[in-house]
């Protein structure tokens, strides 16, 4: 790990640390509180993409004709871990997004997807995203929450795009949620199944392999910039801070 990447997490803790200690992880205790969870979690966990594309729409060749775009090596990363987000696997071995997962294992647990399906029929629809955003029932928030990751995937540099994507939008999974889930497993192992898969897929791919590829990104887009350094520390710390938003509406 590079020193200027351990600066940033040094910089970074505080704000994670108070994320992972938010009230919202005790709460998600049964069923119900799971279905509630999963229900404005998906949010994140769609936007996310539209953040992981926005990257790869920057720094690869998207558009015909084809031409090389920037380093070899960060179209290498990012493709890698589109594949991985955008191509993963079901329990059964299947192609699958993450995103297609997460809604296969709400529709498992019976949480709501009226509010995520009515904002994507909006957009399919031709609605503008923020526009779109604003038309759906959802708090407040969470509103705020998906307009400011929008905002970065569309106006922001690469360097600060790579680092909310790396450093602020880390989906933290403190101990005490992955021993709920656990006991909410056991108790609805027909119900869950798909969900805990999830969770441990999330773990082992994102948590892992991605985020080697991700903060290696961040040090080839960062370079030798101390301003950008700066400005992915200050956004990183921004994006930790709006995850925490969303966290409170679900805990409301």
């Amino acid at each position: 790990m590079s020193a200027n990447i351990s600066k940033l997490k040094l910089a970074i803790q505080p704000a994670r640390e108070q994320l992972l200690s938010h009230k919202v992880y005790s709460q998600i205790n049964d069923l119900q509180g799971l279905q509630k969870f999963a229900s404005y979690h998906v949010f994140a966990v769609w936007d996310f993409m539209s953040l992981l594309k926005s990257l790869q729409i920057g720094l690869t060749s998207v558009s015909l004709p084809w031409l090389p775009v920037g380093s070899a090596n960060t179209r290498y990363l990012i493709n890698e871990i589109v594949t991985g987000e955008e191509s993963d696997v079901d329990e059964q071995g299947n192609r699958i997004s993450h995103f297609e997962l997460y809604k296969q294992a709400m529709e498992q647990m019976g949480a709501s997807t009226k509010a995520i399906e009515a904002l994507i029929k909006a957009l399919i629809d031709g609605q503008n995203i923020f526009t779109a955003i604003e038309s759906v029932q959802i708090p407040q928030n969470i509103k705020s929450f998906l307009a400011f990751t929008f905002d970065i995937a569309i106006n922001a540099p690469l360097h600060v795009k790579a680092a909310v994507f790396t450093f602020g939008r880390e989906d933290l999974i403190p101990d005490m949620f992955s021993q709920l889930l656990n006991k909410i497993y056991a108790e609805h192992p027909e119900r869950v199944s798909i969900f805990k898969y999830y969770i441990e897929r999330h773990i082992e791919v994102d948590g892992g392999h991605h985020s080697l590829l991700a903060m290696e990104m961040v040090q080839e887009l960062c370079g030798n910039d101390a301003l950008k350094w700066e400005e992915a520390v200050a956004a990183s710390i921004k994006s930790l801070k709006m995850r925490s938003l969303l966290w409170d509406a679900v805990k409301n």
